[in-house]
């Protein structure tokens, strides 16, 4: 059975897609991460601990959240269809995996959609795709012009509620679950 997945995009470099994953991971047991990086050549899933370790980096980040296992998904996006899937069968033992970057979460249709907005509300070329797909939106100051009617709204200093949030909806999918609904 398919993990829990909740997929981070924003509207930018910077727009506080880590910062919401590590909210998210601090809070729930047993989870792990995939961070996703565009390359132009080759693919590859690194997993080596003492390279996610690395002092600055974002998968740093998420494994001092308290996720159980981070890998890191480096990738052409052509290719993403194909590697992600490996990486989620490889965290499939956990109850859940945070998913962060805009094309992984294309690619994944994860259980929840979170848009990080950031602060000046820019949304980069093809974001705008990631905010329409949003269950969620999280924003500084105002939201963005394409806020989908049906997202709940979260301002980012709302992060706890946002939290339970998350914890309700993922809730309810294995109450759904259990009940043979889904």
């Amino acid at each position: 059975m398919r993990p829990f997945i909740i997929g981070i995009g924003g509207g930018h470099s910077g727009s506080g897609k880590t910062a919401v994953a590590c909210a998210i991971l601090e809070k729930l047991e047993g989870w792990g991460a995939i961070k996703y990086t565009k390359t132009s050549l080759y693919s590859a899933i690194v997993d080596d601990k003492e390279v996610l370790s690395e002092q600055g980096k974002d998968t740093k980040k998420l494994l001092d959240s308290g996720a159980e296992k981070v890998l890191w998904v480096r990738s052409p996006v052509n290719e993403l269809g194909e590697i992600l899937p490996m990486a989620v069968e490889m965290l499939s033992y956990l109850n859940g995996i945070v998913v962060e970057g805009n094309s992984a979460v294309k690619v994944l249709t994860p259980d929840i959609v979170i848009f990080s907005s950031g602060t000046e509300g820019k949304i980069k070329q093809g974001a705008d795709e990631v905010l329409r797909m949003s269950d969620v939106v999280i924003f500084d100051k105002k939201l963005p012009p394409l806020t989908p009617k049906d997202a709940v709204r979260f301002s980012r200093d709302a992060m706890g509620r946002c939290i339970d949030f998350i914890r309700k909806c993922i809730k309810e999918n294995r109450r759904k679950k259990d009940s043979g609904e889904a």
